[in-house]
């Protein structure tokens, strides 16, 4: 008798819980009617799954075709376990990032939080925000005022691109290597160099760049591999340690008079040391993945291009032939690289690096004939923007001549670093190094992809196979 009271007291408990999980799931609906047309899926799960589903990066994917044509390009839904508008709509995407901290709120999900830490600035808020964001532009400034920086950027291209010669040969008289992992290479050991002054060679840079790929592994995997949420705090931790003893070093010798932006972020009294380490990985972050990726989406849609590709060719040994011998590239060198530039623009809007950005919703906020709930999440596609026919004719095409004549920056239309107070502020530093790369890379080799291997959204954009081309070395060099 007491063992069947257990079991119905059990299954009471057991129905409340589902009562309450299901209320709580639609209740939402029936106090917001207002809210532009979705659906809301399963309790708890919502349509999270259905929308992170991978997909090329330079397609909608299923769910956002599908409600965008049932719903229209402003829809709710319930993603990452809150109800949710989400916009593909170039007004409402422009509206909420310049609205930031008065009508919205950057609002990532709290594992992000865990992995990344909390001083990052992906995650902290308001004033916070606005601190590190200017020693980011600090950043970016002295970086560029270095009479070195160029030099540094194009040694470093250089070292990568020349180490390809003589590698065994897998096909003939032809290499096949993982570019993603080369394009990672060198982004790396410049964004290292810039921050913390390190050169490729030294032990430490080789540590720290074994311990960030453990990171970004884990990073990269959310939401999808939670389990690697503890292996990317792990890897964290260690890079945190050999940054602080970076730091420490670095103090206790005084003024270093590297010109790096360690020197500058030392004597920066505003942050902890936490804070500065938190702020180094951010830097290191910000100028690793997102530059190695377009460098990657670069030589990918230029290996699909046969005639932009020559166009580019042409164009950088114009560049290279008004040089001497062995003579560094210049500012007015990049000026130069106009087609260059229609081809980074052209890849950012078909490979779409950044797919969305997490925002919450401060108040009820109505937009046109829209109702944004308080305290709702809101994502706005910069995806779907750039791949929207009514603003780009022929959108999945690549095809850089669209940019001949068109703005270069960003746009309500154009968003591929983000935008308002949040906007990237390394996304031209990130360019330049594309740029220089791609300089030695056509003048040295021809190249094409070896297999079938296309940029993937997991949300965050990967190539599967890591992008494996075939490489053949031109007989005049650079």
């Amino acid at each position: 008798m007491v063992g069947g009271e257990l079991v119905l007291a059990a299954l009471v408990i057991l129905l409340a819980l589902l009562l309450t999980l299901v209320l709580s799931h639609f209740l939402p609906l029936l106090l917001n009617p207002k809210a532009p047309k979705g659906s809301f899926g399963w309790p708890l799960l919502g349509e999270t799954l259905r929308f992170l589903s991978p997909h090329a990066s330079n397609t909608l994917g299923s769910f956002l075709e599908d409600h965008c044509s049932r719903y229209g390009r402003v829809f709710k839904s319930h993603l990452f376990c809150t109800p949710t508008i989400v916009s593909c709509d170039q007004e409402l995407n422009h509206f909420i990032l310049q609205n930031e901290e008065r009508l919205f709120q950057c609002s990532y999900p709290r594992p992000i939080h865990g992995i990344l830490g909390k001083s990052s600035m992906l995650v902290v808020l308001g004033e916070d925000h606005k601190r590190l964001r200017n020693l980011a532009l600090a950043l970016v400034t002295s970086t560029k005022l270095k009479p070195s920086y160029l030099g540094d950027i194009e040694k470093i291209a250089l070292h990568i691109v020349g180490s390809w010669h003589g590698k065994s040969k897998d096909k003939g008289m032809v290499n096949v290597i993982a570019f993603c992992e080369e394009a990672r290479k060198f982004a790396f050991s410049v964004i290292v160099k810039q921050v913390l002054g390190l050169s490729p060679e030294e032990p430490v840079t080789a540590m720290i760049l074994e311990d960030f790929l453990a990171f970004m592994k884990g990073l990269i995997s959310f939401p999808l591999y939670i389990p690697g949420t503890p292996y990317a705090k792990a890897a964290r931790a260690r890079i945190s340690s050999t940054v602080k003893g970076i730091i420490e070093e670095r103090r206790n010798a005084g003024s270093s008079n590297k010109g790096d932006f360690l020197d500058v972020l030392l004597s920066s009294n505003e942050l902890s040391d936490e804070e500065k380490v938190s702020f180094v990985l951010d830097s290191l972050l910000g100028g690793y993945e997102t530059t190695s990726l377009l460098i990657s989406m670069v030589v990918y849609f230029l290996g699909q291009s046969a005639q932009d590709l020559e166009l580019v060719k042409r164009e950088h040994e114009g560049i290279r032939s008004k040089k001497e011998k062995d003579e560094f590239l210049s500012s007015e060198d990049y000026k130069k690289m106009e087609y260059t530039q229609h081809v980074i623009n052209e890849a950012l809007r078909c490979g779409n690096i950044v797919k969305f950005v997490h925002r919450k919703a401060l108040k009820d906020v109505r937009y046109k004939e829209y109702l944004i709930p308080s305290g709702w999440k809101v994502l706005p596609v910069f995806s779907a923007v750039h791949l929207n026919p009514l603003l780009h004719g022929n959108a999945q095409q690549f095809q850089p001549c669209r940019w001949e004549g068109a703005s270069q920056g960003t746009s309500k239309k154009f968003t591929p670093f983000g935008g308002g107070p949040r906007l990237c502020p390394g996304s031209e530093l990130a360019k330049v190094e594309a740029a220089f790369f791609l300089h030695h890379l056509v003048l040295n080799y021809r190249w094409r992809i070896d297999g079938d291997d296309i940029p993937m959204a997991y949300p965050y954009v990967e190539f599967q196979r890591g992008l494996p081309i075939e490489i053949e070395p031109l007989c005049s060099e650079s």
